[in-house]
């Protein structure tokens, strides 16, 4: 199953977030609504299905456990990570350590990104479009064949 599409969203005084209906439908089909929010790389948090993010786990665990960029991805992408499962409002709880990274205060945006979500300050969403516009333009520019991708 693939997520896409952007959605607007507000977090509660509780921190919470209420994920759309129609990504709701989806979740409950693929995990019995049970999902995994962590960090990303970035100042954004990922929402993943609980099956994906396990073997994502999986993956990171294999990897040399000395090795500083190991590290570095366990402490952010575990360190970071909370299970939940959407209550009967579809809302799911972020942590006060995941709202704090990621700036999340009141308005966030969902991005459907294939096997997971990203979960964006609004702002920080807006700011990251007009460089992913001027990226793609620079990348067509560059390497013409990529047009076959545009509407």
């Amino acid at each position: 199953m693939r997520f896409y599409g952007t959605f607007f969203l507000s977090l509660d005084a509780k921190g919470r977030i209420a994920i759309p209906a129609t990504e709701r439908a989806k979740l409950e089909e693929l995990c019995c609504s049970r999902v995994v929010v962590t960090a990303d790389l970035g100042d954004r948090l990922l929402v993943y299905p609980e099956p994906y993010f396990d073997e994502l786990a999986d993956r990171l665990n294999q990897l040399p456990s000395l090795k500083p960029t190991t590290e570095a991805l366990q402490r952010t992408l575990l360190g970071y990570a909370s299970y939940a499962k959407l209550d009967t409002q579809g809302r799911v709880l972020l942590t006060p350590a995941q709202r704090t990274l990621a700036g999340l205060e009141k308005e966030a945006v969902l991005i459907g990104v294939g096997n997971r979500y990203q979960l964006w300050r609004k702002d920080a969403w807006a700011e990251q479009q007009k460089r992913d516009r001027e990226l793609a333009a620079a990348a067509l520019a560059e390497e013409p064949e990529l047009a076959d991708f545009r509407l």
